[in-house]
């Protein structure tokens, strides 16, 4: 019993003993399968013997598929559908923690203002210093200066998939 023939009989299509059909009558599921595959793609290469066509080289040139890239089936979707970008204002290290997670974990860029612990806490602001440092050794986070007066000491922090850039 041939693949066709076992098809049919799982589909329903043919009854377990052959019956004697006249012509005209019927389905035949080769004339619907053979509707779906393009004249050119019809067992050239994989004939139902099972051997390879001698009648044509093996070596004969296939033309490439011809690709239109500019259909609208190409969607490019960021790794990240949107970022958080934190405004934080550090107090304790466990802050600086904090910020270190949204960067490294989470990938959120963040904005910190490191004045509160350059006045209140040196020893802090140092930690924080090198933890920033680490960041963008380890991590390749960036860190841009964004605003340094009296009151304010602004400074952006992205992952390493966010650009900054600075114009200016």
């Amino acid at each position: 019993m041939s693949f066709t023939d076992t098809l049919k009989k799982s589909l329903g299509f043919e009854d377990a003993e052959p019956k004697e059909k006249k012509d005209g009558e019927g389905f035949n599921l080769n004339e619907f399968i053979n509707s779906f595959i393009k004249p050119s793609d019809n067992n050239a290469e994989y004939p139902q013997n099972g051997y390879a066509n001698n009648s044509e080289p093996a070596d004969v040139p296939r033309p490439e598929p011809v690709y239109d890239y500019y259909d609208d089936d190409y969607v490019i979707t960021p790794e990240q559908s949107f970022y958080e970008i934190i405004l934080i204002r550090p107090k304790t290290l466990d802050d600086i923690n904090y910020v270190v997670d949204q960067i490294t974990e989470e990938r959120n860029p963040v904005i910190l203002d490191l004045s509160f612990l350059e006045k209140e806490s040196p020893a802090n602001f140092k930690l924080a210093g090198d933890k920033i440092k680490q960041l963008r050794s380890r991590y390749g986070a960036q860190a841009l200066l964004l605003s340094r007066t009296e009151d304010k000491n602004l400074i952006i922090l992205s992952p390493k998939k966010v650009n900054l850039v600075n114009k200016g």
